[in-house]
This record gives structure tokens, sequence and C-alpha cells, in this order.
């Protein structure tokens, strides 16, 4: 089980790097500010989402402290 949510971690985080990268793009290309906002609202929303699996994953795992 901890392994799956690692590893959904890993992919959501790798999500907000995509959309953080995909709207500092927009803003220099000089795209519609609507996009920006929408993507901006998806990467609060990813990181959000990374936030709550990690500790999942620390709560699953015990936080590293010792068996």
């Amino acid at each position: 089980m901890s392994s799956f949510v690692t590893g959904l971690t890993l992919f959501v985080m790798g999500l907000v790097v995509i959309v953080l990268i995909r709207g500092l793009l927009n803003m220099m290309r000089g795209g519609s500010s609507s996009k920006s906002n929408k993507l901006m609202q998806a990467r609060v929303l990813l990181q959000a989402v990374a936030i709550v699996l990690i500790m999942l994953t620390l709560w699953i795992t015990g936080g590293g402290r010792p068996a």
C-alpha cells in the first residue's frame, strides 16, 4: 500500500511541475490571462493533493520512526 501511495505522490508531484512549466511558458509568450489563471488554480489544487498524499505516506509508513 505504501509503495502505491508513494508512486502516486511522485506522479502528482510530476504533474505539479508540468503545470508550473506550462504556466510559466504561457506567461512568457504573452498568452491569455484566463489560461494562466486556470493553470494557477490547477497547480494549487495539485499541490494540495500532493501534500495530502505525502502526509498519508508518512502516516502509513510511521513517519520514519524506528519500528
